[in-house]
């Protein structure tokens, strides 16, 4: 309860300094709404466990009271740190749909086994390293079994209400699995590009050890490898935290916002949270109808992990689809209207034009 005051405390500052002004949304009440918001729309995820379920609970990356990634692999084994599950969330807006980002973080990344995979990475790592020359895409360096830290999550496209249309629905939903954004539209849950809603709820299946986020659909190829059952969290409002028995059939999760943690953490680039920096540079939106250029400049990319692939693990800013790398870095995050409107091929009706967008209260970062 304390951790959730203080960072709701925290967001309400920063938007009372933030100077942005119209059009855009009200920035003071920017915690309230978008958390009421992105309660509303709240994945289901089933979460499978393998093995050694406590490595497969979802929690925060300050599970154990710091912000350095380089200890998280070790500090997961260790009982004293509970594993209160938090799911980061994010939300922009344009004239005609809500987006709203969730990512979900795990401290390893064990596919592989917690031993074998970890040696099997640090030989694929070193084998990378001399075969770059021959892969200059960069793409091999992502073929590791394990690493320290794991982030992916999902976005869920909301509809806003219009004339013949009584209330908001989810229209779209793309999931991170392993560098590749899966895309679902409401359905059955069964065909390749459907995904179930419970209400409004998109359900979603988080694998375990891996932890790659596709649609759920309780087959058994999906749950072969949840050896010690699924966990199903859904959103109560309550960071729930799993006993040291039999692993629970159900957890509630809290929301905690992006801007105030991890992307607070990214504004000073290579840190104790961040292993690895990339130079973002100028970014255009468009708000209003207006191109707008926004300067990020060097932002922490890729966490800090020691234990099997080294800085493997990302933020949403640093997520990519492998088969889109020739995409600006980070714009499934940045600019989530105008990638949705790509990936489903949509006509001039989907609005790109935002009304409210995290970059526009982004602190220290400066808008030209």
């Amino acid at each position: 309860m304390q951790r959730r005051l203080w960072w709701a405390a925290a967001w309400l500052v920063w938007a009372l300094l933030d100077v942005s002004s119209a059009p855009v949304r009200a920035q003071a009440s920017n915690f309230d709404a978008d958390l009421a918001l992105a309660a509303r729309y709240a994945p289901v995820f089933y979460q499978g466990l393998g093995q050694t379920p406590r490595f497969d609970y979802i929690t925060s990356f300050d599970f154990d009271d710091d912000w350095r990634g380089d200890n998280n692999w070790q500090n997961a084994d260790d009982p004293r740190f509970p594993l209160a599950a938090w799911v980061y969330f994010s939300v922009c807006e344009t004239a005609t749909h809500y987006f709203i980002h969730y990512a979900v973080f795990h401290p390893r990344d064990w596919k592989g086994g917690n031993r074998r995979g970890v040696v099997m990475s640090d030989l694929m790592r070193l084998g990378a390293r001399y075969g770059r020359k021959y892969d200059p895409t960069g793409v091999v360096d992502d073929l590791v079994l394990a690493h320290e830290n794991d982030l992916e999550g999902c976005l869920v496209v909301v509809a806003k209400s219009r004339a013949g249309q009584s209330r908001e629905q989810v229209v779209f939903v793309e999931s991170l699995a392993h560098n590749k954004f899966l895309r679902y539209t409401p359905g059955t849950g069964q065909s390749a590009n459907s995904i179930r809603l419970e209400g409004q709820r998109p359900l979603l299946f988080i694998e375990p050890r891996g932890h790659g986020i596709e649609a759920y659909r309780g087959s058994q190829r999906q749950l072969r490898a949840a050896v010690k059952g699924v966990v199903r969290y859904e959103y109560t409002g309550q960071a729930d935290v799993p006993g040291d028995g039999e692993p629970p059939r159900r957890l509630g999760y809290a929301l905690v916002p992006l801007e105030t943690t991890l992307w607070a953490r990214a504004q000073d680039g290579r840190n104790e949270t961040y292993g690895e920096q990339f130079n973002y540079g100028t970014r255009h939106i468009t708000v209003a109808g207006k191109r707008r250029a926004i300067w990020l400049g060097v932002l922490g990319s890729a966490f800090l992990g020691v234990n099997g692939g080294r800085n493997m693990a990302r933020p949403p800013w640093g997520w990519f689809d492998r088969n889109e790398r020739q995409r600006p870095l980070g714009e499934w995050y940045f600019d989530p209207a105008a990638t949705i409107k790509r990936h489903f091929q949509l006509g001039n009706n989907f609005s790109t034009s935002y009304t409210a967008h995290p970059l526009l209260r982004a602190g220290r970062r400066a808008q030209r």
